[in-house]
C-alpha cells in the first residue's frame, strides 16, 4: 500500500506502538439503542496482518460493530480499545484520523458537488470540505496517485455525486488510504453495485488484502460470495452474540453459515471465492382431511 510522503514524529510513534500490539480489542462490549439490546457482551480481537469479515444476518449488529470500532459509538458497557488507545481516554478526533473507513453513512456526508479528488484529500484531516483546512501540492498528488491507483484517475475533478455507484465506491476506498491509515473498515462496500462493480470492488479489496504493507482490515457484508482473496478470518454474528470467531479456513463451514443465517446453506469455494445457497425447502404435503402432516 501507498505511503504518504511525509508524517509527523507523533504520530510515527504513535504507529509503532499500534504495530507491537492488537489494532482492535473489544472487551465485553454490549450495546442498547432505544431500550433494545443490539450488541451482548462482545469480545474480540483484531491483530495486525489480520484481515477479518463479519458475517451475519440484517439486524445482528455488524453496523452497530463498525460503528464501535470506528469510535462513532460508545458501547453500553465493556471496553473498547484503538490502535492501543482506550474509547474514553483519547481524543477520538485524533484517533478516528489513524483509521480507514468506507461505508454508506461516510458517502452521504459527501458533498454531491465535491471534486473527487477533493473527496479524497480532504481525509487528510477527517474533514468533508477542502477550505476547512490547508493542503499543499503533496497532498493533491496522492490523492490522484490513489485515484490512479483504483483505476478512478479520470474522474478526479467530476464531482461525486455524478459518478456512478461503482465509480463512488473507488473513490471511499481512495479516501479511506488518504492518511496512512493503521486500521482499514468497510461496511458493505458493494451494497447496490452491479456485478461488474462488485467484482471490480472485490479485484480493489484483493488485491489490498494480499498486500503485507497494508494494516489490519474488517470487512462487513452479508454474502460470502463478497469475501475477497487473501481475507484471513471471519467473525460470525447471531442475533448480537458471537456465535463463532477464527480463520475462514476453519471456521467458516455450511454448519456455521448455516446456524449463523438460521437456514439450511450450501457452501462452496473455488479459486479462492465462496459461493453459498440455500437447500430446497421441502413442501409439506396435505393430508385429505386438509391439515398439513
Amino acid at each position: 500500500m501507498p505511503t504518504p510522503p511525509t508524517s509527523d514524529a507523533p504520530r510515527a510513534a504513535a504507529s509503532d506502538a499500534a504495530a507491537s500490539g492488537p489494532a482492535l480489542v473489544l472487551t465485553d462490549v454490549s450495546v442498547s439503542l432505544g431500550g433494545r439490546p443490539v450488541l451482548d457482551r462482545i469480545s474480540w480481537r483484531v491483530e495486525p496482518g489480520q484481515r477479518w469479515v463479519v458475517l451475519g444476518r440484517n439486524g445482528c449488529g455488524k453496523t452497530t460493530l463498525l460503528r464501535i470500532a470506528s469510535l462513532n459509538l460508545h458501547p453500553s458497557s465493556g471496553t473498547v480499545d484503538v490502535l492501543g488507545e482506550r474509547l474514553g481516554r483519547t481524543d477520538v478526533r485524533v484517533l478516528r484520523t489513524r483509521i480507514g473507513v468506507a461505508s454508506s453513512a461516510m458517502a452521504d456526508k459527501l458533498r454531491p458537488g465535491l471534486a473527487a479528488v477533493d473527496a479524497v484529500m480532504t481525509a487528510r484531516h477527517g474533514a468533508l470540505e477542502p477550505w476547512w483546512h490547508t493542503y499543499d501540492d503533496a497532498d493533491r498528488a496522492r490523492a490522484d496517485d490513489l485515484l490512479a491507483q483504483l483505476r478512478i484517475g479520470y474522474a478526479a475533478d467530476q464531482p461525486f455525486g455524478t459518478l456512478s455507484s461503482g465509480e463512488r465506491q473507488r473513490v471511499q476506498l481512495a479516501r479511506m488510504l488518504m492518511n496512512e491509515p493503521e486500521l482499514l473498515l468497510l461496511d458493505e462496500p458493494t451494497a447496490g453495485l452491479d456485478l461488474g462493480g462488485r467484482e471490480d470492488l472485490v479485484d480493489a479489496l484483493a488485491d489490498l488484502a494480499t498486500d503485507p504493507a497494508a494494516p489490519p482490515m474488517v470487512l462487513v457484508t452479508h454474502h460470502v460470495e463478497e469475501i475477497p482473496p487473501g481475507f484471513t478470518h471471519v467473525l460470525l454474528l447471531r442475533a448480537g452474540q458471537v456465535m463463532a470467531a477464527g480463520s475462514l479456513d476453519e471456521v467458516l463451514d455450511e454448519r456455521a453459515l448455516s446456524a449463523c443465517f438460521e437456514r439450511d446453506l450450501v457452501l462452496e469455494r473455488s479459486s479462492g471465492r465462496w459461493t453459498a445457497r440455500g437447500l430446497p425447502r421441502i413442501p409439506v404435503a396435505p393430508s385429505r382431511d386438509g391439515e398439513q402432516r
